[in-house]
């Protein structure tokens, strides 16, 4: 049995009435029974306006769901014009009762400066409520018709869509998530629009999006890129728009066209045209060294050194080079855009790469959509090698981007031949390392052991930000604090001779007491975690998991057996892979000669996986938990 699709406002079907739990997902809190919008275009007072009209019922299941009962519903204002919300009516449905929300008390309240919202909150509401509400919005800004999401944080029984929009204007339309329509119908109405004043009246295309039994999206903590790249939505885009008095405008453009607007601006000639200036500004010894790889490294390690970023992300708009040079400090597009120019005075050919942080969302490649981009790097063209270069992270390595920033593509602007989309390949070395080699002191009772830590790629990074960050001090507590058990962390080294910027090599001894030296020693041999828990934690996961980059862990320990000891048993070995070799989690324990040996080999293979994949990494990481947490040697007594 189904949710009707027409429901009268106020009335419950006996679908709705008789619906107790959801088999489908029983941590839910919450449902969407019916949800419906609708937007439509009219004339008011001699001025096109969209309206969008929308009506929902939502079941409340447990205590928790009852923040579903404070409804917020925001509007726009700017320069005289303002959106409106009116009509809005609200019920909360019980068995045997039913509770209106008040006129007086729906509130408006100032959000910014640009928004107000419409509040409200549901009274009596109980496990098994049904909360209904409607409201229309009247808008004078036609970008307003954006689509329709279907997918939130709570399942949905139906949800549908229904727009009439006259022949005068032209939407992209792109769906967006993994789920499909169940609803997907376009027809036609004549002569449904009419502007006073003008001979001709426009038909109007009637479509209609739906789709049902909707799952919830549940957001992962871990390991994915912004969600609004995987929430099922379709998307409108106002395109084109063709008056009745002929007059033609359009609003979508294609690549060319944004290169022509690129080539022409004046503001952003401006920012790349700095080269005499920066020539008198910068060292000249800056451009001598002959080999062009070394001379863009010195130019890179200048400009990381010499700004310092302030945060923003302000792209090529509102940036003033000449000014952040004289600060020493500036945006994003700013310190790049000044990095450009001084590879360009080197004569190193440097272009924008125009691209999205991963927090941001993925840009639409169908049709430029300039709103889609926050990021600013340069791609630098050296010897027939291509490398992307972002100078506002002091610690980060030339040609490696930041972690914000591995959002699989970016956007080129090659004035000369045309912009292109161009591929975002992370480092692919990288690696935590640790080996140690471990004593019993039994005298003392006490573990003694030493520590050789090497970190690569990202992780070297990370680590190369915290020794700059704290005192020695600071950085060797923090060491401690890495250890299952207290402990304390003496003689340490940072191997300068084997580390460069893409590789740190650590070196340190360390001792904690033993437990109950008695007949039978028990030793857990993972002295320091990688971590501490599974970072997947959904039941499933509709979207791919995003690592940024590949990665991979390496513990390698070397026990001696104390004199008077022997082995009784040491855990067991395994070797997991993932399809198609992706990776593979490989644990050995083994003992010869009075040492025992063991070692923890866990490799991702790839930055993205589909999400097929979830079980079989779930379950992989909860292989990886527990052999750190569980492993048990046993020596006993001889």
């Amino acid at each position: 049995m189904s949710a009707q699709k027409e429901p009268e406002f106020g009335k419950l079907t006996s679908f709705e009435k008789d619906f107790k739990t959801y088999q489908k997902d029983s941590t839910a809190n919450a449902i969407v029974l019916f949800e419906k919008g609708r937007d439509h275009f009219e004339v008011l007072g001699r001025k096109i306006r969209l309206i969008k009209e929308y009506h929902v019922k939502i079941k409340i299941l447990k205590k928790e769901g009852f923040d579903k009962a404070n409804i917020s519903i925001p509007y726009f204002h700017k320069d005289g014009l303002t959106e409106i919300v009116e009509n809005v009516s609200a019920i909360t449905h019980n068995t045997d009762s039913k509770s209106f929300v008040l006129k007086n008390k729906i509130y408006t309240s100032d959000v910014s400066e640009n928004w107000s919202e419409k509040k409200f909150a549901f009274p009596n509401v109980q496990e098994g409520s049904i909360l209904e509400y409607q409201y229309k919005l009247v808008t004078p800004y036609m970008f307003n018709l954006t689509g329709w999401v279907f997918q939130s944080d709570i399942p949905k029984i139906h949800s549908e869509f229904t727009a009439e929009i006259p022949g005068n204007y032209v939407y992209n339309r792109t769906l967006m998530g993994s789920l499909e329509l169940d609803i997907n119908e376009s027809t036609v109405k004549k002569r449904c629009f009419h502007i006073e004043g003008y001979a001709t009246t426009g038909d109007c295309e009637v479509i209609k999006y739906g789709m049902k039994n909707i799952p919830a999206f549940k957001e992962a903590e871990n390991y994915m890129l912004a969600p609004s790249n995987y929430i099922s939505k379709i998307e409108f885009e106002l395109s084109e728009f063709k008056g009745f008095n002929g007059v033609r405008k359009e609003y979508t453009k294609t690549w060319k066209d944004v290169d022509k607007e690129f080539k022409a601006d004046k503001d952003i000639g401006r920012q790349l045209s700095k080269n005499a200036y920066f020539e008198k500004n910068v060292p000249q010894e800056l451009f001598i060294e002959p080999d062009e790889l070394i001379r863009a490294k010195e130019i890179y390690e200048f400009t990381k050194d010499y700004f310092t970023w302030n945060k923003k992300y302000s792209i090529h708009q509102n940036s003033r080079v000449k000014d952040a040079f004289e600060k020493k400090v500036g945006s994003v597009g700013e310190i790049n855009l000044s990095l450009i120019n001084l590879l360009n005075t080197s004569n190193i050919k440097a272009e924008i790469m125009l691209m999205s942080t991963r927090e941001n969302g993925l840009p639409k490649k169908a049709h430029p959509v300039m709103s889609d981009f926050n990021y600013l790097v340069a791609k630098a063209e050296i010897n027939g090698v291509s490398y992307l270069l972002d100078a506002t992270d002091k610690e980060n390595p030339f040609g490696m981007l930041p972690y914000r920033c591995l959002n699989y593509y970016g956007r080129v602007m090659d004035f000369k031949n045309g912009s292109y989309w161009y591929n975002i390949i992370p480092e692919e070395k990288n690696q935590n390392l640790i080996r140690g080699m471990v004593s019993l002191n039994l005298e003392n009772e006490r573990i003694e052991g030493s520590f050789n830590s090497i970190q690569t790629g990202y992780y070297a990074v990370e680590k190369r930000k915290d020794i700059k960050a704290l005192s020695l001090e600071e950085y060797l507590i923090k060491i401690e604090d890495s250890f299952s058990n207290e402990v304390n962390v003496f003689d340490y080294e940072l191997q300068e001779k084997n580390s460069d910027e893409k590789r740190i090599s650590e070196q340190f001894k360390f001792e904690l007491e033993m437990e109950n030296v008695e007949n039978e020693l028990y030793l857990n041999p993972f002295f320091i975690k990688f971590f501490t828990k599974n970072p997947f934690i959904l039941d499933k996961r509709n979207y791919p998991i995003d690592f940024g980059y590949k990665r991979s862990f390496k513990y390698q320990l070397y026990i001696k057996v104390p004199e008077g000891y022997n082995l009784k048993t040491l855990p067991q070995n395994s070797h997991i892979v993932l399809g198609d070799n992706s990776g593979y989690l490989r644990l050995l324990y083994e003992e010869k000669y009075g040492v025992i040996t063991v070692l923890f080999d866990f490799s991702i293979k790839k930055s993205h996986y589909p999400s097929d994949y979830y079980d079989p990494l779930k379950e992989i990481f909860k292989n990886a938990g527990n052999a750190q947490k569980n492993s048990l040697i046993v020596l006993e007594k001889t």
